[in-house]
C-alpha cells in the first residue's frame, strides 16, 4: 500500500487542565498526544492516507491511543505495545493566555524503547512523505531507531520533513537539545521552527536572517518560523515571506504548531509540486495559519482540529 505521510516517534497521553472542582482539586482531561500523531491526524483530516511508527504501553492509555489512531484513520499496524514500559504521560498546566507547562513521566516511557528492529522498512520505502521530530533523540534506543528509518528514507527519495519540537523537561541540558536539533537538520527537506527553537540555534535575531542561515547552511528547500499571534515567517528556494496571524483569543494552544505543520504539508502533498521548485508557498502557509488558528479554540491537539473544507 502506498501512503502519503508516515511519521516515527512518541506518542503519549496528554492530560490537560480543565480547572478545579468544589474541594479545589484540580481536574484533568485525557487527550491523545505526541507531535507526529498530531501531525498525521492534521494529514488524515485532508484526506491523505497516513501510517504512524512508535511504541505505547500495553495498558489502559495505549488501548486508548490505538483507537484515536483508527477513529483518525492512520494505520496503526506499526504501533507497538510493550509489556515492560508503561505508556508516557504528560500534564499540561494552562495559563490565562492559553500558553502551556509540561510536566512528563517519561522516564521509562514505552515511546522511549523503539527500537531499529520494530522499523518497517517497505512502509517508509512506500511513503511519499517521512516526518520526525527531536525527541525521539532524547532516549539511546529510540534515537537509533530514528537515525535508521532516516536513512531508509534518504535513500529512497521521500521527502523529510522535520519539527524540533523542544521541550525542555526532556532533555538532559539545553546544549544537549541544540546539538541535536542542530544535526537533524542535515536530514531534512522541510522545517518548522518556533521562534524560541529557531532562535537556540542560530547566531542572528533576525527572522529572515536567521532562515537564510538555516536554509544555506543545511541545504533546506523550505523553512519556516512560527511565532504565535507575531505571525509566520518563511524561506522557499530563495524567497522570503511573510503572513500574520488570525485575530482570535486562544483557549488553548497544544497541538497548534503540530496542526499548522501537518497543514502546510497535505497542502503540499496535495499540490503536487516538487520539494526544490514550490511556486505556491503562500497559499499553502495562508491555510496552515487558518486551521492552526481555529484549533486553539478548543482543548487538546487531535480534539481540536478543525472540519477541512
Amino acid at each position: 500500500m502506498k501512503f502519503d505521510v508516515t511519521s516515527l516517534g512518541e506518542i503519549l497521553i496528554d492530560f490537560i487542565n480543565d480547572g478545579n472542582d468544589d474541594d479545589k482539586s484540580s481536574r484533568f482531561l485525557k487527550k491523545a498526544g505526541g507531535a507526529p500523531i498530531n501531525f498525521l491526524a492534521t494529514a488524515s483530516a485532508f484526506g491523505l492516507k497516513t501510517a504512524f511508527i512508535g511504541k505505547a504501553g500495553k495498558d489502559i492509555f495505549g488501548k486508548y491511543l490505538l483507537n484515536v489512531l483508527e477513529e483518525n484513520k492512520i494505520n496503526a499496524d506499526n504501533l507497538i505495545f510493550d509489556e515492560e514500559h508503561n505508556t508516557t504521560l504528560a500534564f499540561v498546566e494552562i495559563d490565562e493566555n492559553g500558553d502551556r507547562s509540561f510536566s512528563f513521566y517519561r522516564k521509562y516511557g514505552a515511546d522511549t524503547y523503539l527500537e531499529e528492529s520494530d522499523v518497517d522498512e517497505n512502509l517508509i520505502k512506500n511513503s511519499k512523505v517521512f516526518h520526525f521530530g527531536s525527541l525521539s533523540f532524547t532516549s539511546e534506543k529510540s534515537s537509533k531507531a530514528t537515525l535508521y528509518a532516516l536513512k531508509i528514507a534518504k535513500e529512497n527519495g521521500c521527502v523529510v520533513t522535520y519539527d524540533p519540537n523542544y521541550r525542555e523537561a526532556l532533555w538532559k541540558s539545553e546544549d544537549e537539545a541544540i546539538k541535536t536539533m542542530k544535526e537533524n537538520l542535515q536530514y531534512a527537506d522541510i522545517v518548522k521552527f518556533s521562534n524560541e527553537e529557531v532562535q537556540m540555534i542560530t547566531s542572528k535575531r533576525d527572522k529572515n536572517e536567521n532562515l537564510k542561515e538555516i536554509s544555506e547552511k543545511y541545504n533546506i528547500k523550505i523553512v519556516l518560523i512560527t511565532d504565535a499571534e507575531n505571525g509566520v515567517n518563511y524561506f522557499c528556494n530563495g524567497h522570503y515571506g511573510y503572513l500574520d496571524s488570525l485575530r482570535i483569543e486562544p483557549v488553548d494552544t497544544t497541538g497548534a504548531g503540530d496542526i499548522f505543520f501537518g497543514t502546510f504539508v497535505s497542502e503540499f502533498i496535495k499540490g503536487n509540486e516538487k520539494v526544490e521548485s514550490v511556486t505556491d508557498i503562500e497559499k499553502y502557509v495562508r491555510k496552515a495559519i487558518e486551521i492552526s488558528g481555529k484549533s486553539t479554540l478548543k482543548k487538546g491537539a487531535i480534539s481540536s482540529i478543525p472540519e477541512i473544507k
